[in-house]
């Protein structure tokens, strides 16, 4: 566990405030849900909750299924990160914390495609290998949770298949996330 060297202190309510710097580094915004852990140390740990990684192993399935029906890339992420991806190596871009352009994209809650003459836009912030193509956000009762990706390496943009398989499966997604 890295230390801060900041301390803070419970108020009488039980509420600790969570400084600035830390929410800003670990993206967590008003409203975020954390999931509150207790080691037997005393130790107690804040993780943020993603109602998306409990899709782990049916996102895998997805990605695989729509990079095999399309030969493109695909990933999917919750809000801050890659959770599954399919068609380049897994250690490239999973659990890798997504691009401040696709965090845009996706708080837009528009779905994106590159076209021709765009510029290009990175999936992650450490790697700037692979481009953008498709961006699907998964929406929840209006409510963003994610996003279903296509991606290149640096090749033409993707057509309308990819456009509308991703529009599918985000859509898909996001139902399944309502129960």
């Amino acid at each position: 566990m890295k230390a801060t060297g900041i301390v803070r202190r419970i108020d009488d309510l039980g509420r600790v405030v969570i400084p600035k710097e830390i929410r800003r580094t670990m993206r967590i915004r008003e409203g975020d849900p954390l999931e509150i852990y207790t080691e037997r140390d005393g130790e107690v740990i804040f993780k943020k909750y993603s109602p998306m990684g409990e899709l782990g192993e049916y996102a895998a399935q997805l990605c695989e299924t729509m990079y095999k029906t399309t030969g493109c890339p695909t990933a999917i992420a919750d809000r801050d990160s890659i959770i599954s991806v399919f068609g380049v190596p897994r250690r490239e871009l999973m659990e890798k914390r997504i691009s401040s352009a696709l965090q845009e994209i996706m708080e837009g809650r528009q779905i994106y495609q590159r076209h021709r003459g765009d510029r290009a836009l990175p999936v992650v912030e450490e790697e700037n290998r692979y481009d953008l193509a498709v961006a699907a956000p998964i929406l929840t009762e209006g409510d963003l949770m994610g996003c279903v990706l296509f991606f290149t390496e640096g090749e033409l943009p993707l057509g309308d298949a990819e456009y509308k398989l991703a529009q599918t499966v985000s859509g898909f997604l996001g139902r399944q996330l309502e129960s």
